[in-house]
């Protein structure tokens, strides 16, 4: 089966969803393609945290009705170490900025019911999904559903599927460069329905490893603390995790820790990946198809988002006045914004985790404390912290 649309994109995570809806908003076509279920889609437990830039945009692409009833406006975090928490105070910092809770499993619920009110929704279980034609900026996607070929023309086609995505691979190896960092650690995250432990996030910094508190509502939290990257998840019953949890934030927070059975838990390593460029010819990348961030400050979803702003706006501009300077310069924008919060990420991880080569107490442990004492006690500091974590300008 033949069909013709605007703009062809791979993948119905955040960042798909988000431009597809941003341009229907805006009267321009575009088909998305899925491998997975929408239930495998929806149900990923992922970030939560929302800059004030995705938040624009969700409003922008009329989906954040439920998101101004549901979400949780966080003006502060806490950076806790030596067994004391140390409140950073964003939106007095940042003159006003602030940061959203709001799950991505309910963001991206949202946005798919958006399509199917339309009556647009993706196509779901999108197989054998492959890209040609950008060689002559003439693209075209083809896969299979249900035994049958399906060919999409397009104008530009968005790889917006992942890292382990296809649309990557269709940049020269010749163009295309990649750098990586694979930390020696990972996350272990537990989600439970029971109420949080503070109205605001938590990071520790722990002689035994990291620890996070966060939430997703007044009634579900979302706990992580650093594990070994060879760890067996069947080796943490949920009684292991909350006493080692409860250990490692000690008696100030420990103690007012409510537990319970958990609903989700998961193993997640930690790794920085960058691509360059992310646009070659007609085809475009945008989100983990193109970077990856450890997940401390929360930057993931967000970059993403910012990727999809200058990309919604190109877009727009090419459809309305037939202007093509911003899709030429979307690659360069996208990744200087990229490049400073891997930055942050890199370095907020740094800050916060203990690393193989360091014994406790040591030199590399003692420099983290001195460094985040610094922070707290410095405003320049804590005002450099807040910029980079509510977000820095698109």
């Amino acid at each position: 089966m033949n069909q013709k649309t605007k703009v062809g994109i791979i993948g119905s995570g955040p960042s798909g969803l988000l431009l597809s809806q941003l341009l229907y908003v805006n009267g321009i076509e575009s088909i998305v393609v899925e491998k997975r279920t929408r239930a495998h889609v929806e149900g990923r437990i992922r970030a939560g945290i929302l800059e004030q830039g995705m938040v624009d945009l969700l409003e922008a692409a009329q989906v954040a009705d439920r998101l101004r009833k549901e979400a949780l406006i966080h003006g502060g975090i806490a950076l806790q170490f030596e067994g004391n928490a140390h409140r950073i105070d964003m939106e007095k910092l940042t003159g006003g900025k602030v940061v959203t809770v709001y799950g991505q499993n309910e963001l991206t619920k949202d946005l798919m019911d958006a399509h199917e009110e339309r009556g647009q929704s993706p196509v779901y279980q999108a197989l054998d999904v492959q890209i040609s034609g950008i060689e002559v900026d003439r693209p075209t996607l083809t896969y299979t559903k249900n035994g049958e070929a399906f060919r999409v023309e397009c104008d530009y086609v968005i790889g917006c599927d992942g890292y382990h995505g296809v649309s990557r691979s269709y940049i020269p190896s010749t163009i295309l460069k990649t750098y990586q960092k694979i930390y020696p650690f990972g996350w272990l995250g537990v989600l439970a329905d029971v109420p949080p432990v503070s109205d605001e996030l938590i990071y520790n910094n722990h002689v035994d490893g990291f620890a996070l508190a966060s939430q997703r509502s007044k009634t579900r939290s979302r706990y992580y603390i650093q594990c070994d990257l060879d760890e067996d998840i069947k080796e943490w019953p949920d009684d292991r995790f909350w006493s080692e949890l409860v250990h490692r934030f000690g008696e100030e927070v420990g103690s007012q820790i409510i537990t319970g059975p958990s609903i989700e838990k998961s193993i997640a390593p930690l790794r920085s990946f960058v691509a360059e460029p992310m646009r070659y010819k007609s085809l475009f990348l945008a989100g983990d198809s193109a970077h990856i961030v450890p997940p401390a400050g929360a930057k993931g979803l967000n970059l993403a988002a910012s990727d999809i702003k200058y990309l919604s706006d190109a877009l727009i501009r090419r459809y309305k006045t037939g202007k093509v300077d911003l899709l030429e310069s979307y690659s360069d924008k996208a990744l200087s914004r990229v490049w400073k919060s891997i930055r942050f990420s890199w370095w907020f991880t740094s800050l916060t985790h203990r690393f193989p080569e360091h014994e406790k107490g040591d030199l590399g442990h003692k420099l983290q404390i001195a460094e985040l004492d610094y922070i707290v006690n410095s405003k320049a500091a804590s005002t450099s912290f807040a910029e980079n974590y509510v977000g820095l300008p698109y």
